[in-house]
């Protein structure tokens, strides 16, 4: 009897598919996935290097008081920027706290990004506006939003994806595995993309999960799944291309695996030493993906050296925004409180309100 069954087609790549070697070379271990082109990587890497000193520069902010806490994604910038090029602009994107260089990469503001983690408000920009949905701190939970909202666009008949960035711990909640189900269900079209860092604050991979690799995790759910180096842009992009494409066209949800690196500690509030050794964070350093897609870019002629001066100029000139823009005391309204409660406000809020509007008033009198 024939062990051809449809999990076949569900199953990823025995090894993650990747273009790129760490020193930048080209490698055949892209199992058939086409390279994306050349102007598409350019602009890739251009975004990897504004990427990376937007997220120094947030991390500057938080040792000097300008943000409450900053997660850092040094490291992660194939995944980050390529999450964003894979997208039109009807597609939803569902980013983690951990995400803010997607959002950057997006085209939204620096400081409307910064709002939540400067502790102003929950949400700085307006996601129905820039189909970004507020970056999610609780685990998973943004994986149910991205299939609702995908479900509800495909029975309106729209054409678009929504896109959920996740957390390798985030796959050991139920809300994750709620997510894939519902979404294999009803075909909807979605796009799980685990960024496995290696670490869940401080536990290690190999501590929350005995599956050879977290793309696996999607064939129990009839979702097909697939894994690739995620420090190797020419891969992710071309991975998540293929992926979008596929539930764009009516195919059904994918779980993408990257594999890639923390470089930084969890926040700024933690101490990466106690549970990792600094030799293993230079073993990754030596994959850095920003170095290996100029190293790649370069040697085919298609950036210049001048190139190169130019995006890092361009990327300095962002960061003096940045700071600019975080250097500025905000003058919070606290009327702003009784906002986003409730669509239709309670009769007690409404009271509450009206309570503190005329105690303002008469301190302002």
């Amino acid at each position: 009897m024939s062990r051809e069954t449809p999990a076949a087609a569900l199953l990823p790549s025995g090894v993650p598919v990747r273009f790129l070697a760490e020193d930048g070379t080209r490698v055949d271990e892209h199992g058939g996935y086409a390279e994306p082109p050349s102007d598409r990587l350019v602009e890739a890497y251009r975004l990897m290097v504004l990427g990376r000193r937007f997220d120094a520069q947030a991390t500057a902010l938080t040792k000097q008081g300008r943000l409450a806490v900053y997660p850092s994604s040094a490291g992660q910038e194939a995944c980050q920027v390529a999450s964003a090029l894979a997208l039109t602009e009807a597609d939803w994107l569902f980013p983690t706290y951990r995400d803010s260089v997607a959002l950057v990469a997006r085209g939204l503001e620096p400081g409307e990004i910064l709002t939540l983690l400067r502790g102003d408000a929950h949400c700085g920009y307006d996601p129905a506006e820039t189909r970004v949905a507020p970056q999610c701190t609780p685990l998973a939970t943004q994986t149910l939003h991205a299939a609702g909202l995908a479900h509800a666009m495909q029975r309106r008949g729209e054409d678009a994806v929504a896109f959920a960035l996740i957390g390798d711990g985030a796959t050991s909640e139920g809300d994750f595995h709620e997510a894939l189900n519902f979404a294999a269900v009803f075909k909807a079209p979605v796009v799980f993309f685990v960024q496995n860092n290696g670490f869940a604050i401080s536990v290690p991979f190999e501590k929350q999960s005995a599956a050879p690799a977290l793309a696996y995790k999607g064939v129990g759910y009839g979702v097909r799944s697939e894994q690739v180096d995620g420090n190797d842009a020419v891969a992710v992009l071309s991975v998540l291309d293929d992926a979008v494409a596929h539930a764009r066209a009516g195919r059904g949800p994918v779980l993408v695996e990257a594999h890639t690196y923390r470089i930084d500690a969890h926040t700024n509030a933690d101490d990466a030493t106690r549970y990792r050794d600094q030799a293993e964070v230079e073993k990754w350093r030596a994959a850095d993906p920003v170095r290996r897609l100029e190293t790649y870019l370069t040697g085919r002629n298609l950036v210049s050296d001048n190139d190169i001066e130019r995006f890092r100029a361009e990327a300095e000139t962002f960061a003096a925004g940045v700071r600019d823009t975080l250097n500025a005391d905000v003058e919070p309204d606290p009327m702003s409180l009784f906002e986003h409660v409730y669509a239709v406000p309670t009769r007690q809020l409404a009271t509450q309100r009206a309570l503190v509007a005329a105690e303002l008033e008469a301190v302002e009198g």
